[in-house]
């Protein structure tokens, strides 16, 4: 596989990106300054576009068929440090400063909460806010 020059020059930076059949690439949020991951979504051509616009991480949700400005409903916002592009060129990569250190809807910092032990996935990171008192009782 030959690799993807270093600098690519479209007419449009969008095109550059192999979006998937349903018009859609995976972006993980990383916080810009641990490292850490905090959580993967998806994006289509008009999130990425608002995305790198706005400077704030806007998602594509597939549940709810549009839009999804992260922190819209939790105020947990994501202010885009910097927006990268795998070399296979289908995978985003968004360092992000998390507002509130919640990244996830069940209030802890990561998505990424459970780890493997033997055949069982073992919460190892705790709830800083609980869901309830971020969104309202469901």
């Amino acid at each position: 596989m030959k690799d993807s020059p270093d600098n690519v020059n479209t007419t449009d930076w969008l095109d550059t990106i192999r979006w998937n059949d349903d018009g859609l690439v995976p972006a993980i949020a990383q916080d810009a300054e641990t490292g850490d991951i905090l959580m993967m979504a998806w994006m289509n051509r008009e999130s990425l576009r608002l995305t790198a616009e706005e400077g704030q991480a806007i998602y594509w949700s597939r549940s709810r068929a549009r839009l999804w400005r992260k922190g819209e409903s939790s105020g947990h916002q994501q202010l885009v440090k910097d927006i990268r592009l795998d070399c296979d060129e289908d995978v985003i990569l968004l360092k992000v400063e998390q507002k509130g250190g919640i990244a996830c809807h069940t209030g802890r910092k990561s998505c990424f909460y459970r780890t493997l032990e033997g055949d069982q996935w073992i919460s190892v990171e705790p709830v800083i806010k609980d869901p309830d008192a971020i969104y309202g009782k469901s």
